[in-house]
């Protein structure tokens, strides 16, 4: 009660309530309880997080800030954190967070703070959570009509470390020229990337969007380059090049579709063997972000192992789902970079590959589909031969078939199914056993969950 104030403890009750309401009606319970605490005690979310005196740690980038945060809190013991797990990562879902977790009095049990939050939200945020720990993970183009340019999201970043004043530890990624130029703006940075011998690509993606450099303009030359533009890179017109992460992966092991073995190593010289239980190279850069929060704030190299070996895929991200028979994986997709992946990752299991591509235009999703003609569908029709259909389906249906028809899929094998229930229907229908791939974007992600979570193969995200 001390610590929040009469006007807390109303903003905190309202909001309790509100979120009670919200998941009784089976909703997630973030937004509008956020709203509404807010309006009520603007002041409310800094005085819940400055209770968490262990540690208080964002994460930030345009791909990958759900999976990296849960990897963090499972590094640190998940009873121990207080976590925006939904991936609701406006200021209205942090707050929410926070509230649903502190005590009826206003206490937050919880030692540490792990927040998710939206690039364009990160200086408001820090100044509110006043985080210890900022990650930044990547920067890619991402829902256009609500950011503009690219240069916006690095702008609002820059703003947030400019924030901090140096009172917190940066953490960069080294490999992506766009963070790691962040760095400039703090005395603190704490930097992770690949020192593998990894086979890359031969050449940046359509989709890459740091082909230049950030300090002159001139071209960079990559001697490795691991996806996108993240790699090792040097402008040979002024000499800006990647700097030498301190947390690196020594070697990829292996790289499967259902996880990966990788040695990293940590500034103390230590090597950490971790057998990663999601796959995709995007998840091996999310675990080296997730093994530096763990050296920024000291916890043992043992138990940042332990943390990263034990971790399971958070809701919609690879998440594995058991139907009648059928494997599901459920992986989100929302720009092209990450829907790149996606297919990467899918095409190195062996067998057939069902898909159900789910491509909504809400909001949440971002408005504008042209995204989809950036992304690389030519290489799944290339592999057309072990894809034996493709059900479309959300709002945007149509779209997704045609992208697909012209990227060379035969039509024999799209079928167009809009609603959801029965884009699943027919997709276990004709997968019968086996693994089926569910692609959606982040509200048909939300929407899927609620269809299998009535039948009672998964449980709400706020359950799990």
């Amino acid at each position: 009660m001390r610590e929040i104030g009469l006007r807390g403890l109303l903003a905190l009750w309202a909001g309790k309530i509100a979120i009670r309401l919200s998941r009784l009606l089976g909703r997630g319970g973030s937004n509008l309880p956020g709203r509404l605490v807010r309006r009520i005690d603007p002041t409310l979310l800094g005085k819940l997080a400055r209770q968490c005196r262990g540690g208080r740690i964002m994460v930030t980038g345009t791909n990958g800030k759900t999976t990296t945060a849960a990897m963090i809190a499972s590094i640190l013991g998940e009873e121990r954190v207080v976590h925006n797990r939904s991936g609701a990562n406006l200021i209205t879902g942090i707050t929410a967070a926070f509230v649903s977790q502190a005590g009826l009095l206003g206490s937050v049990a919880a030692d540490y703070a792990v927040v998710e939050c939206d690039e364009a939200t990160v200086p408001l945020a820090a100044v509110e959570v006043r985080p210890d720990v900022l990650v930044v993970n990547n920067f890619f183009r991402d829902q256009l009509d609500r950011y503009g340019e690219l240069e916006y999201s690095v702008a609002r970043v820059r703003a947030g470390i400019e924030e901090l004043a140096g009172q917190a530890t940066v953490v960069l990624n080294a490999d992506d020229p766009l963070v790691a130029h962040l760095g400039s703006s703090s005395p603190q940075a704490l930097y992770y990337g690949l020192e593998s011998d990894y086979p890359g690509l031969e050449e940046p993606q359509h989709a890459a969007d740091a082909k230049f450099c950030a300090r002159c303009g001139s071209p960079y030359r990559y001697t490795a380059l691991y996806y996108a533009h993240l790699g090792k890179y040097r402008c040979e017109q002024c000499g800006d090049e990647r700097p030498s992460p301190h947390v690196f992966l020594r070697d990829l092991v292996r790289l499967g579709p259902y996880g990966s073995r990788l040695e990293i190593v940590v500034p103390s010289g230590e090597v950490l063997g971790v057998e990663l239980r999601v796959p995709g190279l995007y998840n091996v850069y999310n675990a080296l972000a997730a093994a530096s929060v763990g050296v920024a704030l000291g916890v043992p190299p043992a138990q940042i192992e332990e943390g990263l070996g034990g971790f399971s895929s958070s809701f919609g991200r690879m998440e594995s789902i058991t139907i009648d028979g059928v494997t599901a994986f459920m992986t989100l997709v929302k720009n092209p970079v990450g829907f790149n992946e996606v297919i990467r990752t899918v095409l190195e299991d062996d067998g057939d590959k069902p898909l159900v591509i789910a491509i909504n235009d809400k909001f949440a999703d971002g408005t504008d589909v042209s995204w989809l003609w950036d992304v690389d569908f030519e290489r799944l029709a290339r592999s057309e031969a072990e894809i034996p259909f493709v059900v479309c389906s959300g709002i945007r249906a149509e779209d997704m078939a045609v992208r697909l028809k012209y990227a060379g899929m035969p039509p024999d094998k799209l079928l167009i199914r809009k609603d959801l229930g029965q884009a699943l229907e027919e997709a276990l229908r004709r997968t019968a056993s086996g693994t089926l791939y569910l692609m959606p974007t982040y509200t048909a992600m939300l929407e899927m969950r609620e269809l299998l979570q009535r039948k009672g193969y998964v449980r709400h995200f706020w359950e799990a």
